[in-house]
């Protein structure tokens, strides 16, 4: 990954306190993980950015260097890497996702 990729995805991170790397949008999800994930966060009600990894070959491939993760849909929460679908929905199901939200105090969304 070039450090013009780091930067921007660092840059998306860093500005949006809930963004979701995901393939597709949250009206067209193009996987079963990114329409979970986009579920999740549209039930917290929280305000939230994605950003389409089909659309840039670059960002796709930066992004799971930039977290060492290797799968799609990542979720970062006020700069901080939390996990793919999996992670989000055991989360989510203990309860754990909406302190997080709350202790982090994300706005609801509009």
């Amino acid at each position: 990954m070039t450090d013009a990729v780091h930067q921007r995805i660092a840059d998306i991170v860093n500005s949006n306190d809930v963004v979701l790397f995901m393939k597709g949008t949250p009206l067209f999800p193009q996987c079963g993980f990114s329409s979970r994930a986009i579920a999740i966060l549209d039930h917290l009600g929280v305000g939230y950015e994605t950003v389409d990894v089909l659309q840039d070959q670059l960002i796709r491939q930066g992004i799971k260097g930039f977290s060492d993760w290797p799968t799609i849909p990542q979720l970062y929460v006020k700069g901080e890497f939390v996990g793919g679908s999996d992670i989000m929905m055991e989360m989510y199901e203990a309860g754990e996702l909406q302190q997080l939200m709350s202790e982090q105090g994300v706005a609801p969304a509009n």
